[in-house]
């Protein structure tokens, strides 16, 4: 493949040393970059960066169109520029897309010759970092059509340093073809030559048709008539003439009885040479109806140095019509766009003078100025100026016997000055600032910009602004002023004096801006937060005057459970004593109010920032629930009647167990108030989630180093476990014995049928239940299961009991103790670490250490 790529490189670079034209198609040498606006830099910089170009190969490209070196360090100080303007602006930072800067210092003209020499081959570097050539293997049309792509793209990224010549577009635009309507009435001017085909319609008294052609001799046949000659007349003529023959044939037609018709049937072509300063000069055969216009089309137009002013239509060695193509592109009119006869010439003579208009216009390019035209001729050429336009006055670069000049000229004069050839007008952007401005902000009802006025005043500027707004701070407010130098000075005023004219107004200037400040906007916003027994606690907005009551109303009265006679505010204190331990850091209140929130004369006025707190009734208490499942005989959901009762005194209320329950299976759940309940009106806690929470838990004690250890929300499941195991057959034996616990809300209580199984998980050779018999070991099981893996971590196997309480092996000397299996019960084995081991380095290292702590050992010893 790196072959395929250093042929395809290859082949690339050869493309490049055969097409001598792929970067010098337009010559640039005339560019001046000190006449390019920043909009024509930006727009350069821009084209290059969206090719993938950096600073540095825009400068490569811009030597290989032609572009002096001199002009190249020129342009390479605008992009500098333009580039640190943008970053000095934060809101342009976002676009910058740059992809690199121009080199720092002087190119001589040997390193640009080397950058000249070096460019193709960063070209199609480039190419390649660019994923333009995906496909190595393809050296044929594909890579040449991208070639030409890109020959496009750069010839397109100069572009628009070269003004264009207005109107060079009009004859080469595909979608105006200027074809000569070859389907309308026959014009009456039209005159009859050889190879026209006339038709000759008689109707009346006398009905005949004829097609008659014209004969190189300008005459026709007609049937019975004879020989008309008509050869350089027009229709109209034509049609007299031939009236006046048939008549003699005809004579219906002397007394109007008959009335003949004469058209055009078959158009013939004409000669038509163009010359002088033509794209295509040359001899052009064009229908008969072509006017000059359209062999203007078929030739191309007038070349980069032709006039499209002044295009002269010469007949029998006479102008016969002079064609200003302006008329046409500026106001849509065709004037002198005669037809052409045959053997007419068009000649285009060179341009007399030639100006440049370039800014802020609407149609920046080259125009063609005639004698008498002025500045506002050229002006409304361009389009006129467009909206970001400085129109007082323009500036004019001037060529002169020696070198150039630059002239101002005001727009009083744009109607007496005669533009000279050469000359480049330059209309500039108008300022970015306001020469009337001023602004006021904050607690005005209107804030906002406003125009400064002559005489206008602090006060003034606050009465436009509709006056100060009721929470308005009134001690101070100030002025942002730019001093002359653009710098800031503040300049502050008492606003209640300014209003009530106290002080000495204080007049405005420009950019001045006011700021008068809110009440809120200089303090912490007042809140006040009510908790505990109300229907929606939480932080309110204080207001004056509000009272207990009125917050507790805020926040949806009491619930059901609160009382009203202990009701505690905590109040902020803000003269602590900041040098004594037992100083005082809250004030706390505590306030009895009426249960139903009626107005008393007394009420107890909150202040910004208390904190209220509604304490619930010391005797009110929720109904307690909690569930019984399995093989008791009336299961269900239980309210629990006393704060003492048992698991004996609720199985009592059950009415017992079953005869096939197990006791020594039964477990309790505890999840807390609330529990999850299932469509059914079960606990939702089901068997699935025990499952998981065994194999959880197995993977849980595996060997530290095994590689599916758990993560942290393993772990943290494993943690919210609620399985309680209890001994539910000695309760029942012992009621109110310690292992007789007090119900809570939401526990579980599970009475499961008689076990007759005993599962085996893990690592084992073949995980499954076995059959429970009495006597039977902890081993006995496993080896049922198919006995340990290689893998088993024989000293971390527990067993899980129906009640969920566990046990795990322990270790007595060198053996292990298993624990006694009962029916239901689950027996896990875990996974051990996987021991590496140890290699040749390993071994090496261990002998390099030994080694040297006995060197240690024997030093020390000396």
């Amino acid at each position: 493949m790196n072959t395929k790529k250093a042929l395809s490189l290859l082949f690339f670079i050869l493309l490049f040393a055969l097409t001598p034209n792929a970067f010098a198609q337009t010559n640039y040498a005339d560019v001046r970059v000190d006449e390019l606006s920043d909009a024509q830099i930006r727009q350069l910089m821009q084209r290059a960066e969206s090719i993938g170009y950096s600073d540095a190969q825009l400068e490569q490209m811009a030597a290989a169109q032609g572009m002096p070196q001199a002009e190249i360090q020129k342009l390479r100080v605008r992009v500098q520029k333009i580039r640190s303007n943008q970053n000095a602006n934060p809101d342009n930072a976002n676009k910058q897309q740059q992809q690199g800067t121009f080199p720092a210092g002087n190119n001589q003209d040997g390193n640009a010759a080397r950058s000249y020499n070096n460019q193709q081959n960063q070209y199609n570097q480039n190419q390649y970092s660019q994923n333009q050539y995906n496909n190595p293997d393809s050296l044929s049309n594909n890579g040449l059509n991208r070639e030409t792509q890109r020959q496009r793209e750069i010839q397109a990224m100069f572009d628009n340093l070269k003004p264009k010549v207005f109107g060079a577009e009009l004859f080469k635009n595909s979608n105006i073809t200027f074809e000569p309507n070859l389907r309308m009435a026959t014009p009456k001017s039209y005159v009859v030559g050889p190879d026209d085909e006339l038709l000759v319609d008689l109707t009346g008294d006398n009905e005949a048709n004829y097609r008659l052609p014209v004969s190189p001799d300008g005459t026709i046949r007609v049937q019975y008539v004879g020989i008309v000659s008509v050869g350089g007349l027009s229709i109209e003529q034509a049609t007299a003439k031939i009236r006046t023959a048939m008549s003699k044939t005809y004579p219906a037609l002397r007394t109007g009885r008959s009335s003949v018709a004469v058209n055009l049937g078959n158009i013939r072509g004409i000669k038509v040479v163009l010359t002088g300063e033509v794209v295509k000069p040359g001899t052009y055969t064009l229908p008969s109806l072509a006017t000059v216009f359209n062999a203007l089309y078929a030739s191309g137009g007038p070349s980069e140095n032709g006039s499209f002013r002044k295009i002269q239509v010469i007949r029998n060695n006479r102008v016969v019509s002079t064609i200003d193509t302006y008329d046409f592109l500026v106001n849509g009119l065709q004037k002198g766009n005669v037809r052409l006869q045959d053997q007419d010439v068009i000649h285009i003579p060179v341009y007399e003078t030639r100006i440049e208009v370039a800014g802020e216009v609407k149609r920046p390019a080259l125009f063609e100025a005639l004698r008498g035209d002025d500045i506002q001729d050229v002006l409304n050429f361009a389009g006129g100026f467009n909206t970001r336009a400085y129109t007082s006055r323009i500036k004019v670069l001037q060529n002169t016997e020696k070198e150039r000049r630059i002239t101002d000229i005001a727009s009083t004069d744009f109607a007496s000055y005669v533009p000279k050839n050469g000359d480049k007008y330059i209309v500039e952007e108008i300022l970015d600032r306001f020469e009337n401005r001023v602004e006021i902000a904050g607690a005005v009802f209107r804030p906002g910009l406003y125009e400064l006025e002559k005489g206008l005043t602090l006060r003034g500027l606050i009465n436009k602004a509709e006056g100060l707004k009721e929470d308005a701070f009134l001690n101070r407010g100030y002025i942002n002023r730019l001093n002359m130098d653009n710098t800031l000075s503040l300049i502050s005023f008492d606003v209640s004096k300014i209003i009530a004219g106290s002080t000495n107004d204080i007049p405005l200037q420009r950019e001045d801006k006011v700021t008068i400040s809110s009440l809120f906007d200089l303090r912490d916003e007042y809140k006040v937060m009510i908790q505990g027994e109300v229907r929606d606690s939480g932080t309110y907005v204080y207001a004056d005057n509000m009272s207990l009551e009125d917050l507790i109303q805020m926040a949806g009265g009491f619930r059901e459970g609160a009382t009203p006679n202990r009701v505690e505010i905590s109040r902020r204190i803000k003269n602590s004593d900041a040098q004594s331990a037992s100083a005082v850091t809250a004030e706390v209140f505590t306030v009895n109010i009426d249960q139903n929130l009626k107005l008393s004369d007394q009420t107890f006025v909150l202040k910004p920032f208390d904190v209220i707190s509604v304490r619930s009734s010391e005797g009110y208490q929720v109904q307690r629930q909690v569930t019984l499942e399995g093989e008791v005989l009336y299961p269900g959901t239980y309210t629990i009647t006393r704060k003492d009762e048992r698991i004996s005194d609720l199985i009592k209320r059950a009415g017992g167990l079953t005869p096939t329950g197990y006791a020594e299976g039964a477990s309790l759940k505890r999840p807390g108030p609330k529990p999850l309940m299932n469509e059914k009106g079960r606990n939702a806690i089901n068997d699935e989630d025990e499952e998981a929470k065994k194999f959880l838990n197995l993977k849980r004690v595996q060997q530290a180093g095994v590689k599916d250890t758990l993560s942290s929300d393993v772990e943290q499941r494993l943690i919210q476990s609620d399985l309680v195991g209890i001994e539910l057959a000695t309760i029942l034996k012992n009621p109110g014995s310690k292992s007789d616990l007090i119900m809570e809300d939401g526990d579980v209580i599970r009475v499961p049928k008689q076990l007759q199984t005993v599962k085996v998980t893990g690592e084992v050779l073949n995980p499954n239940n076995i059959v429970y018999a009495s006597g039977k070991g902890f081993k006995q099981y496993v080896n049922g299961a198919g006995g340990f893996t290689s893998t088993a971590l024989r000293r971390g196997a527990y067993i899980k009991y129906a009640n969920g309480s566990v046990e795990s092996a322990r270790k007595f000397l060198f053996f292990n103790n298993y624990p006694k299996v009962k029916p239901g019960a689950e027996i896990l084995v875990p996974k051990r670490a996987l021991t590496e081991r140890l290699t040749a380095q390993g071994w090496i290292g261990i002998g390099t250490a030994v080694a040297s702590m006995a060197a240690i050992i024997v030093s020390l010893l000396r």
